[in-house]
């Protein structure tokens, strides 16, 4: 769902009352996110007058990016109506169904402002964090009625990425889970819910990349500008349309089986095949060609599959054409 689509009469969020404690960059981008999916929305901070600060930019950034043709004519009327900036935490979380916190990543700092937002809320209302790196049960410690706390995290820049992380700690229950991706998935956004362990999903596979991408320049196998193109160009262009399972299910999990047996021979440690790959290919399950791997997709869906693929590479392409090479050198 666009931005377009989720403005456009959207009654499921439509009596929902929001607070996002901590309106900077990423709290403001998430409120502007919640309050265009139909929400009313109460912005809170340190201070009243870094609250109003912060509103009155989203407006302003609101303005631009209908200018730069990223949002559609009349959004920024919709956040006037739908987007407030409270005095301080207590008046904005006093009778909201959710809270989104979003202050920094200091557990601390992330400590006192559950404590406040639990004491001032209602004792039903669904408390969310942002955090991208805060164990969710070490931070529910400070939350009274854990089992309607949960993480929420949005990656930046949270209006235009589409993804949304949702974790739950041990307590959290079934019923918070559930009205957190509703409530996501009614401002336009799709979420995965995953465990609490450290890095939870997003983080834990971006820093993989990063970490091995790093060695590669280190040990001058590669310039830094050599890998972002061998990244951007090759499985990073299929990465908008299918994930790894996917990828993998379609390159042949045998082929894959063979590729880890290649590279343990200069790294047996770091590349030892996983136990889930050597399992299915032992069970003779190699992805599209045999119609099951790890997605199952029905070996007679191929065909329709293989002519998706073609098109959104191409479609691709000419997206990054039309666009041209990104500022960076």
């Amino acid at each position: 769902m666009t931005i377009s689509e989720a403005t456009e009469g959207n009654a499921t969020n439509a009596a929902r009352k929001i607070a996002v404690v901590g309106s900077g960059y990423m709290g403001g981008g998430i409120a502007q996110v919640l309050a265009l999916g139909g929400a009313r929305v109460a912005l809170a901070d340190v201070s009243a007058e870094v609250a109003q600060k912060n509103y009155d930019r989203l407006l302003v950034e609101s303005d631009q990016f209908i200018a730069d043709g990223l949002f559609p004519e009349g959004v920024t009327e919709i956040l006037k109506q739908n987007l407030w900036a409270a005095k301080d935490i207590e008046e904005a979380v006093s009778d909201a169904d959710f809270i989104e916190e979003c202050v920094p990543e200091v557990l601390d700092i992330k400590h006192q402002s559950l404590a406040r937002i639990s004491a001032a809320a209602r004792p039903d209302a669904v408390i969310g964090s942002n955090t991208s790196t805060i164990s969710i049960a070490a931070l529910a410690e400070a939350v009274t009625n854990p089992e309607r706390f949960l993480g929420v995290h949005f990656s930046n820049p949270s209006p235009f990425i589409p993804g949304v992380e949702i974790i739950p700690h041990a307590e959290t229950s079934a019923a918070t889970v559930a009205a957190s991706r509703e409530l996501v998935h009614a401002a336009g956004k799709q979420t995965a819910v995953v465990k609490d362990v450290t890095g939870f999903v997003l983080n834990r596979l971006q820093y993989a990349l990063f970490h091995e991408a790093a060695q590669l320049v280190e040990q001058g196998i590669a310039t830094a500008d050599d890998v972002d193109t061998l990244v951007r160009t090759t499985f990073g262009f299929r990465l908008p349309f299918f994930g790894p399972f996917a990828i993998a299910d379609m390159a042949g999990l045998d082929v894959y089986n063979f590729c880890y047996k290649s590279l343990q021979t200069g790294f047996p440690e770091r590349f030892a095949t996983p136990k889930i790959l050597s399992d299915l290919v032992d069970a003779g399950k190699l992805g599209t060609k045999t119609g099951a791997g790890f997605l199952n997709v029905p070996a007679e869906r191929t065909p329709e599959l293989i002519a998706y693929r073609n098109k959104a590479y191409v479609a691709m392409q000419k997206l990054i054409e039309e666009l041209g090479p990104a500022p960076i050198n």
